[in-house]
């Protein structure tokens, strides 16, 4: 992690403890953050990865992934081209679903197109922009986008209210019976 990371987290535990006593507590309990953003190759590889990885465990989708990768005859880049010209049967001999090749091949599609923003231009954009502009894309919808902005850019103003895990957590922390809603949970954030 490097120091102005771990600065910038230093300074949201303090904030987060002194305006929230219940997280305060968990943060006690659970420790410092050790939340790093994982490097990417290109946002539309990153993008391709988080469209493999939906819904699967993470062996069963690290195998498909790279039979994609495989696929596109480059080890360590995955290029629009070359999914596209496997096209939708290519896709799915090597285990994606149906709905996966033809979102990879939307994907694809989009960032030939330049529709979809490269790593120099999402930083000058608001979360709002980015997650209109990404999930644009079949199969990609706001929490896979606002999964890359906390993971893959970095940005720690994110609240995935709709994730289960957040709404389990906030359900544990302030003790109630049902999980809240995500209007709940964003609202409760905004403090």
């Amino acid at each position: 992690m490097r120091s102005t990371e771990a600065a910038h987290l230093a300074e949201a535990r303090a904030w987060l403890e002194k305006k929230d006593k219940k997280l305060a507590r968990v943060i006690n309990d659970v420790g410092i953050c050790r939340l790093e953003t994982n490097a990417m190759q290109s946002v539309y590889q990153a993008l391709a990865e988080s469209i493999v990885y939906q819904q699967l465990t993470g062996k069963a989708a690290a195998t498909i992934f790279g039979r994609v990768m495989t696929l596109a005859g480059k080890p360590d880049i995955l290029d629009p081209d070359d999914i596209l010209a496997a096209g939708e049967e290519r896709l799915r001999s090597v285990g994606c679903s149906r709905a996966k090749a033809l979102a990879l091949l939307d994907l694809s599609l989009k960032t030939k197109m330049g529709e979809i923003p490269d790593l120099v231009a999402m930083e000058s954009m608001s979360d709002d922009e980015l997650i209109s502009h990404i999930s644009s894309v079949r199969g990609i919808g706001r929490w896979t986008v606002e999964m890359l902005m906390i993971f893959r850019l970095g940005r720690m103003d994110v609240m995935p209210a709709t994730d289960y895990g957040i709404r389990k957590g906030f359900a544990l922390t302030c003790k109630l019976i049902d999980l809240p809603s995500p209007k709940e949970i964003l609202s409760h954030s905004e403090k």
